[in-house]
């Protein structure tokens, strides 16, 4: 694997509260993130965006799947784990991709992420889960 890719791959799958000061050795300082949910500039925004999500879930963690580099373009597959925690129900899973474009120093200047909210979150939601079903199904009726 690209090496650039390892180091980030590495953080990402190892991920805990304690690493988020780390995420300034893989993002640029003025790094862009955006996924379903956010899109923010600069290290500190893109640590509070992780931060919420150590504070919301219970035992959240990302295992990379695969992964393709292409200069300075790489683009990877994922499957987020968690549990939420007012539930504490079973594990829940999102699969999604990363849309990563790196600054000349091998850190990322821009991250997109790529997964359907809908189908991946809000249908595994009790009352929330239940109108999306409803719509899918009359929308496919």
């Amino acid at each position: 694997m690209d090496p650039r890719l390892q180091r980030i791959v590495t953080l990402f799958e190892r991920l805990a509260p304690t690493d988020l000061p780390r995420l300034a050795e893989i993002y640029t300082a003025d790094a862009r993130f955006k996924d379903p949910f956010n899109e923010v500039q600069g290290v500190a925004a893109i640590t509070r965006v992780f931060e919420h999500m150590f504070n919301a879930l219970e035992a959240p963690r990302f295992v990379i799947r695969d992964t393709l580099v292409q200069g300075d373009q790489c683009f990877l597959s994922w499957d987020f784990v968690f549990r939420l925690r007012r539930h504490r129900g079973a594990e829940q899973l999102i699969r999604g991709a990363s849309h990563l474009q790196l600054a000349s120093d091998g850190r990322i200047a821009v991250h997109r992420d790529y997964w359907d909210a809908a189908e991946e979150l809000y249908e595994k939601l009790p009352i929330v889960g239940a109108l999306m079903r409803w719509l899918k199904r009359r929308v496919n009726a």
